[in-house]
């Protein structure tokens, strides 16, 4: 049996997204993985509507993540000093299912550090961000309600993957 991964990140927001969904898909099968992209599915012509698009979307990614064996998810920094909120959904969904989730990161390090080097304007002093908060100090390279249920890899979708087809077998 051909497992299917669901690809979660704010890749859907480049301007190249389809040709990005399609490049990870092919990844995907190198691994003998049937990738499934948030834009293999389009919104109909006939919703006109922002928030019956935005509805639309929702639910079309929900049933994909449904069909889903696994995800993989990109957990990098997106617009700031967090993961894309949309991917962090994602991976909380697919781990309430029971679905495993195989995430990436650019870099190594705890969330502190990686903050630290990718974002210094919003931290303040050691292990405090700009605001005065704490930053989590487990040791983690993100926020623990990520990092604990993923699986997560230093590097790109292929590192992922490939830790993926390890753990997971391949078909």
């Amino acid at each position: 049996m051909t497992l299917t991964i669901y690809l979660a990140g704010p890749g859907v927001f480049r301007p190249d997204a389809r040709e990005h969904g399609e490049r990870l898909k092919a990844l995907c099968a190198e691994f003998g993985f049937v990738g499934l992209y948030p834009l293999d599915k389009q919104v109909p012509d006939d919703i006109q509507a922002p928030r019956e698009q935005a509805q639309w979307i929702y639910r079309a990614n929900l049933e994909l993540l449904d069909q889903a064996d696994a995800v993989l998810a990109d957990l990098n920094f997106f617009r700031g000093g967090e993961p894309d909120s949309g991917t962090s959904f994602e991976v909380g969904y697919a781990i309430a299912r029971g679905k495993p989730v195989f995430g990436y990161l650019d870099g190594q390090g705890s969330y502190a550090e990686r903050l630290q080097r990718a974002h210094p304007q919003l931290c303040g002093l050691p292990g405090v961000d700009c605001d005065g908060l704490h930053l989590e100090a487990f040791d983690l390279p993100l926020n623990l309600m990520l990092a604990v249920p993923a699986t997560l890899s230093v590097g790109g979708p292929r590192e992922a993957l490939r830790r993926m087809a390890d753990e997971l077998g391949r078909p």
